[in-house]
This record gives structure tokens, sequence and C-alpha cells, in this order.
């Protein structure tokens, strides 16, 4: 057995295709009936397909999970995420661990936590 995707719930289907081509260069795999794969493995099904399968509401902003990259200039990716995306709500501003490892946390456009780091 394997892990074959994640999938998230979006509200604004493109919206959310751009937000991740444009910051993390995915690219849209297959547009399949309110869900998207996107290369890497991440899919964006739309809250209204979500809600009619599960039949629960779906809460933003949890924190039980984050979608995890790796940047080498995470500078450059965050001057570029703040020049195309300034509405972003940061949970960790851009920072240098003891180690020297670097790091930003903020949420997508739905909600969904993202945390970047340079590579060990």
């Amino acid at each position: 057995m394997k892990l074959k995707n994640v999938l998230i719930v979006v509200k604004d289907m493109e919206k959310s295709r751009q937000f991740y081509h444009d910051l993390f260069g995915l690219d849209t795999v297959l547009d399949n009936d309110g869900n998207i794969i996107l290369t890497e493995g991440l899919v964006l099904q739309e809250e209204t397909v979500w809600k009619q399968l599960l039949e629960k509401e779906i809460f933003t902003e949890n924190n039980a999970f984050e979608l995890y990259f790796e940047e080498n200039d995470l500078e450059a990716f965050v001057q570029k995420l703040e020049k195309q995306y300034p509405e972003t709500r940061y949970v960790t501003q851009l920072m240098t661990l003891s180690h020297g490892q670097k790091i930003v946390r903020f949420y997508d456009p739905d909600g969904h936590l993202i945390e970047v780091r340079t590579s060990m």
C-alpha cells in the first residue's frame, strides 16, 4: 500500500488552483467534476462536493495538519508571496531557527496551514 494523494477542501477552485500554481509551481494533472489533482499529489476538492459526500461541517484554520514545502531561497519566496498574495495571514513570520534553518508559516486562501522551510 502507498499514500497516493492528499486532499484539501476549497471554496473557490480556480483561486486555489492559481494559488498553488503561482507559489509552488503545481500544475493540473486531472480536472474531474469538482476535483483537481495537482502535481506532487495534492488534490483540491470543491467544498460543495465534500459536504455532500461527508455530510459534516468543515472547520477552517483548525491547525491540525499542515502542508509542508521546502525552498532554498526562502526570502525570495516570501517576497513573491507578499507581492502576489498581500492578504496572506501569517502564523509564523519568516525567521531563522537556532540550527540555521529558515521557516515561514501561513494560511492558504481556505485556511489550510502551510509551512515552508529551507532544506536541511
